[in-house]
């Protein structure tokens, strides 16, 4: 089955709100870091924000304030709360998982719009 899947994209307004969950099958006790990222049309897949294994979080300058990564390590969920969402921030979001065997999962993907 697939290893990593996200869910909880759709359609928002500029100022809205949405949920983003990932869940994975991957080994929870070898996994160092899961994190989010995205892809706009015709731009290169960016970092949206990172959790590790201890709890540390990194977040993109564009979207500070706005998003907070969280993860349950029991259940191998992670989510990512998008608040003040504006158009810029259309993309596909990817669930990423990376273990300390220097391998990397990723998602299929779910589709974020922001309208104007």
């Amino acid at each position: 089955q697939v290893p990593v899947v996200e869910s909880g994209g759709g359609l928002v307004e500029a100022g809205g709100s949405l949920g983003l969950s990932c869940t994975t099958t991957v080994l929870t006790s070898t996994i160092i870091a899961m994190g989010w990222y995205r892809q706009a049309p015709g731009k290169e897949r960016d970092l949206v924000a990172v959790i590790t294994r201890g709890g540390s979080t990194n977040y993109a300058d564009s979207v500070k304030g706005r998003f907070t990564i969280s993860r349950d390590i029991i259940k191998n969920n992670m989510y990512l709360q998008m608040n003040s969402l504006k158009p810029e921030d259309t993309a596909v979001y990817y669930c990423n998982v990376r273990t300390e065997w220097r391998t990397e999962y990723w998602g299929q993907g779910t589709q974020v719009t922001v309208s104007s």
